[in-house]
């Protein structure tokens, strides 16, 4: 069976599966050197997803080398 690679976005740092292009920002520039996450459900009633400036619900790395 084969794992699936999780990329993270450098730019909007969405996490996602084996893909080639974020589908959080279109950017294609993803590294697999990322560490920690939150999960963001409902980022208008969330006091992290305004800290982090995430406007759309999904698991974004907390930082991204």
């Amino acid at each position: 069976m084969r794992e699936l690679a999780e990329l993270a976005c450098r730019s909007c740092k969405l996490i996602t599966s084996n893909t080639i292009v974020c589908k959080g920002c279109g950017s294609s520039d993803l590294t697999k050197d990322w560490y920690g996450y939150v999960i963001i459900l409902d980022p208008e009633k969330s006091e992290i997803a305004k800290n982090l400036g995430i406007k759309n619900p999904g698991k974004y790395a907390l930082r991204v080398d």
